[in-house]
């Protein structure tokens, strides 16, 4: 086992041969949209990103079916087809699956999928000095429960169905980019000591990562910084928002997981005085198909930026690791 539970990672990483590993994950949910289609490509994108968020790249998935008995079968079909075409976008074999009834429909998948073991990333390994890249908006909890109280705008809609159909995979790719000469410097995992050094490419070093979902940003990074023995400052004018989540945490759309990712997370952070309240509470969002925080070094956060952009990833830097410290998270201008 490379990776496990140690550092709350995102997929769990299993040796196979010295040039071969498994990469397995599994997410699913209840229904975030109105739209079948949509809502199956939205738990594809979900499942997906945790095997994005290892630097792996998918190879096969087992579909996971909750659904009434006499529930509509002509819903159930276009949720699988919605959820096939973006396995299909990401190159990931449906080899099958497994359903139950239920009241409640749920649906999501179990992705397994494959990476050198020398090139893992995970969210342990950022450094003082390394720069953090994020590459989508936040807001989609917020958005989400505007949706389910019918009061979301179609605009507001229209901007989180877009972000959360978006697959990881075109940054996934741009940050794990291999060049000749790699394997003569790569990332070593120690099986003794659980100890990582950075992925290096032609282009970039990157030392850590992970994606954004369930836990909100601060959820994610305090995984990072606690596995990574660092502190981490965010620049909340620079974090992405999507249009409409602060209007949505304006009118009190906030969803349970937020309260509880700040309940649980928040007394970990020290907030700039002039960080608005609405920001405060957006950085605890549950995310779903969340974007990729990236720990990258400091000379390489520039192009690396530049890179994600070309490739039509809208990444920014939102903040920087420094040496551990109390808070472990600090918010400021």
């Amino acid at each position: 086992m490379l990776v496990g539970f140690d550092h709350a990672d995102d997929a769990g990483v299993y040796l196979l041969t010295p040039e071969t590993a498994l990469v397995q994950t599994v997410d699913f949910f209840t229904p975030i949209v109105d739209d079948p289609y949509t809502f199956g490509q939205i738990a594809a994108t979900n499942a997906l990103s945790d095997v994005y968020a290892m630097g792996g790249r998918p190879l096969t998935s087992l579909a996971l079916v909750c659904f009434p008995e006499k529930g509509d079968l002509e819903i159930l079909e276009r949720i699988l087809a919605g959820g096939l075409s973006k396995m299909i976008e990401a190159g990931c074999t449906v080899v099958g699956g497994h359903s139950i009834r239920d009241e409640e429909t749920k649906f999501g998948y179990s992705v397994t999928g494959v990476i050198h073991p020398q090139r893992v990333l995970t969210n342990q390994g950022a450094q003082p000095g390394d720069r953090l890249l994020f590459t989508k908006p936040l807001g989609t909890g917020v958005i989400s429960t505007a949706i389910k109280k019918g009061v979301a705008k179609q605009e507001w809609i229209d901007a989180a169905v877009k972000s959360m159909t978006t697959l990881n995979k075109a940054a996934a790719e741009v940050i794990t980019r291999v060049g000749t000469g790699d394997l003569a410097r790569p990332a070593e995992r120690s099986s003794a000591a659980n100890d990582q050094r950075p992925t290096t490419n032609d282009s970039f070093t990157v030392h850590a990562l992970t994606d954004v979902t369930g836990f909100g940003l601060i959820g994610h990074a305090r995984e990072m910084a606690l596995a990574s023995d660092v502190s981490l400052v965010f620049h909340w004018a620079h974090i992405p928002v999507l249009e409409g989540a602060l209007d949505c945490i304006r009118a009190g759309y906030i969803p349970g997981g937020l309260k509880a990712n700040r309940d649980f997370a928040e007394c970990l952070v020290e907030y700039d005085p002039l960080v608005p309240d609405d920001i405060r509470t957006l950085l605890f969002d549950p995310q779903t198909a969340g974007g990729l925080l990236i720990s990258v070094s400091a000379e390489d956060a520039g192009p690396l930026t530049r890179a994600l952009h070309n490739a039509g990833v809208p990444a920014v830097e939102i903040g920087e690791v420094i040496p551990h410290t109390k808070p472990l998270i600090r918010v400021t201008s």
